[in-house]
């Protein structure tokens, strides 16, 4: 089930201010147990270094695609895949314009930024 119109913002290659292995444990069990749990957001909007969360070699790709096959959007940057030079790497979800990312945060109840 979908929780009530909530949008996930990741935008950072991780969770939180910590050591990168750190911050990716706690992404990786962040959205594991959202998926689990049945808490599905309406979107997950990645940008700045939260796109490369959707590249080879990211350790949340499964959490992604589970989240994804269950319901939720995962909207990525477009500027910032073609910044990162990765337009034609990403593994899970889509491709979208800031216009889409201002779209699923303003039409939520919530937005939460990990």
């Amino acid at each position: 089930m979908n929780a009530s119109k909530i949008t996930v913002v990741i935008n950072r290659f991780g969770m939180g201010d910590a050591p990168e292995e750190l911050s990716l444990t706690l992404v990786k069990n962040y959205l594991s147990l959202m998926a689990q749990e049945e808490m599905l957001p309406s979107y997950i909007c990645l940008y700045a270094n939260g796109v490369k969360l959707v590249l080879e070699g990211s350790p949340v790709i499964e959490e992604l695609k589970a989240l994804e096959e269950k319901g939720t959007k995962i909207l990525i940057c477009k500027t910032c895949l073609n910044y990162f030079n990765a337009l034609d790497k990403t593994l899970v979800g889509t491709v979208a314009t800031m216009v889409d990312i201002v779209g699923a945060q303003t039409n939520c109840d919530k937005v939460i930024n990990i």
